[in-house]
């Protein structure tokens, strides 16, 4: 049994920093991740006025209900599509004029949902180059609140930074979401925001879900961040792969807030063993992968995970509803049937769906990561039964997980 000490979760520890910079007092986050995206947000916080104090293991964040202590800024979100979405929506509910520009990959990625809704609150605000893009000027004066419709059918991360604002508002937010993917991750807002001490209600009605979130603000805390489950699906994939393994994570278990650890429920529907206990989970490998088609709308993130493992399954693997990641670091369909194909593995793809057959990955090859972690990671499990793979950029996993790579060996080598 291998027990494998997964970094904090990316999502967490962003959501976590908006929180602790918009409360009362000064918040304390235990087990932050420390990644190029997390970093970056906590850059911004800065560049914004905030006083962030990093030490290993906890961050502490003085909060600013009133909104950033700069009245000008300039936050430069690097490919953080977190920092880039939700530091706009916590500058809006300040006063000062507050410059954001990102990456060339964060500003091929979309921002219109959120920027549409932000201006129907009465924000000022403005795209330098292409509509619906990076970068852009926010001159805020606070945010008196109301009701708005959203489509989040591209990204959750429209509707979480919206939710995230809803207590610093005046009058306090109704949000009506026409469409919505990868609805766990609101989920782990919602439960974070009243760990603050802010209140929502949700209904459902007939033009659909509505968030009512009172202008309440938030209290600083101490917060612990749990382990990233869409990272810890690289080393459940490859428990169920290798026969004879096995891989425990610590701090992810029945009462975890991500909903991408439900991505071992797939794994057993393929054959592997899977115990999810009060405080972890463990994948073993039964020496048996079936094939199988699986919705994975709501654990997206882990779509390129299983289409990596896939090809050692006994019969195709098909995964739906997932055009959503089509606008991720990349596009994450295109890509994984690229490197597949790379490896001679025969695979089909729709706008939203793709089907990987069963067949043996032949090396040598190069994956093409398109700078996107999760192609490197996923494509990792692979390279475990096929060698002589590599990778044009293994480094783009500074984005999550700067030690993937040692720490992945070091479970390989283990018999």
């Amino acid at each position: 049994m291998t027990v494998i000490d997964i970094p904090g979760s990316k999502s967490v520890t962003a959501r976590a920093l908006f929180l602790a910079a918009a409360a009362e007092g000064t918040t304390t986050l235990l087990r932050p991740l420390r990644s190029d995206d997390t970093e970056g947000f906590a850059e911004g916080l800065k560049a914004l006025g905030y006083a962030v104090r990093q030490e290993p293991g906890a961050w502490h964040i003085e909060g600013r209900p009133a909104g950033p202590g700069a009245d000008e800024a300039d936050v430069y979100c690097r490919d953080g599509a977190t920092t880039a979405r939700f530091l706009p929506a916590l500058a809006a509910a300040g006063h000062g004029t507050f410059r954001f520009d990102a990456s060339a990959q964060m500003r091929r990625r979309p921002l219109g949902p959120l920027t549409t809704a932000l201006r129907e609150l009465g924000v000022d605000l403005a795209h330098g180059e292409r509509e619906g893009h990076h970068p852009l000027t926010v001159r805020a004066h606070g945010i008196k609140g109301g009701a708005i419709r959203l489509d989040a059918g591209q990204s959750s991360q429209y509707l979480t930074a919206l939710l995230l604002l809803g207590p610093l508002t005046a009058e306090g937010l109704a949000i009506t979401v026409t469409d919505l993917v990868s609805e766990p991750y609101v989920e782990i807002t919602l439960a974070m925001m009243r760990a603050f001490g802010a209140r929502v209600a949700r209904e459902d009605g007939p033009e659909g879900r509505t968030y009512t979130v009172a202008p309440t603000g938030y209290r600083a805390t101490t917060y612990a961040i749990e382990p990233d489950a869409s990272t810890a699906s690289y080393f459940f994939a490859a428990a169920a792969l290798v026969p004879g393994a096995a891989v425990t994570v610590p701090g992810l278990g029945a009462g975890a807030l991500q909903g991408d650890l439900g991505f071992v429920e797939v794994l057993g529907r393929m054959g592997a063993d899977v115990e999810i206990g009060a405080s972890g989970t463990t994948v073993r490998s039964t020496g048996t992968l079936r094939g199988l088609t699986v919705n994975m709308r709501d654990i997206s993130d882990t779509m390129p995970t299983l289409a990596a493992l896939a090809p050692f399954a006994d019969g195709p693997v098909r995964i739906e509803d997932v055009a959503n990641t089509r606008v991720k670091e990349c596009d994450r369909l295109d890509a994984c049937a690229e490197n597949l194909r790379r490896l001679g593995v025969g695979v089909a793809t729709g706008p939203d769906w793709i089907e990987i057959r069963p067949g043996t990955p032949a090396g040598p090859a190069e994956i093409a990561t398109h700078g996107d972690h999760r192609i490197v990671m996923s494509f990792a499990v692979t390279a475990l039964r096929t060698p002589g793979i590599t990778f044009d950029d293994p480094g783009c996993v500074r984005k999550t997980f700067p030690d993937f790579h040692p720490v992945f060996a070091a479970f390989a080598r283990k018999p």
